[in-house]
């Protein structure tokens, strides 16, 4: 009689290479994004807004990093500069009839804040949320998966400071939903074989050395 090993019964009961989308969606991205202006902007549909944010910011990390400003420097800085152009504009409009500067009465809009402090309300809470219930011991390998991520988050975060960090993660925000986009089919399917083998994997371990931890008997409840 053949001997049967746990890696050939788990192999008979290997389930299929997943085929849907990433983490199981069935909205496009965009949607998952929230599908507003922030959604826009992470996928480059307005270009120019998106290229402007992107120099923004990296100019911003490049004085803070590189050049070493302090923030309070860099603020009364720009201030003294700004203050400076309008008074020459505003005094040349005057000698050389230029049109003066057309102040408005409102710079920046209170319907883009809200909109980008929902979008990042509701993520923070569903990832607090998914956070939790994974804690609580549900999901035996997302509660691995989530610990093993920290960790090496942890690990990161002692090479770069908390600028660096934030730059980091702003220039993923701004390059992989696109890239994501343009290469969709191709990252589901190599996504799917990776949680395919991390599947074997944990089977696996689950049969040679999980389910092989003693456990005590369980009390079955009493029917009233």
């Amino acid at each position: 009689m053949p001997v049967r090993f746990a890696d050939d019964e788990f192999s008979e009961n290997e389930v299929a290479l997943p085929r849907g989308k990433l983490f199981g969606r069935e909205r496009s991205i965009r949607e998952v994004l929230g599908g507003g202006k922030v959604a826009d902007v992470l996928l480059w549909r307005n270009r120019t807004l998106s290229a402007g944010l992107l120099i923004g910011v990296s100019v911003i990390w490049f004085l803070f990093e590189v050049v070493e400003y302090n923030f309070v420097t860099l603020l009364c800085h720009l201030s003294i500069t700004t203050m400076l152009v309008f008074f020459i504009w505003c005094s040349g409009a005057e000698l050389f009839k230029w049109p003066p500067p057309q102040i408005p009465q409102i710079i920046l809009h209170e319907s883009a804040f809200k909109e980008v402090s929902m979008t990042f309300h509701r993520r923070v809470n569903r990832s607090l949320a998914k956070l939790l219930d994974i804690a609580c011991g549900r999901d035996l390998p997302h509660f691995i998966l989530a610990i093993v991520c920290l960790y090496i988050l942890s690990v990161i975060g002692t090479y770069f400071s908390f600028l660096n960090f934030l730059y980091l993660g702003f220039l993923c925000m701004q390059i992989l939903p696109i890239l994501y986009e343009r290469f969709e089919d191709d990252v589901d399917r190599l996504v799917g074989h990776v949680i395919q083998e991390a599947k074997k994997l944990y089977g696996r371990l689950d049969s040679n050395f999980i389910n092989k931890i003693p456990r005590g008997p369980v009390k079955e409840k009493k029917l009233r």
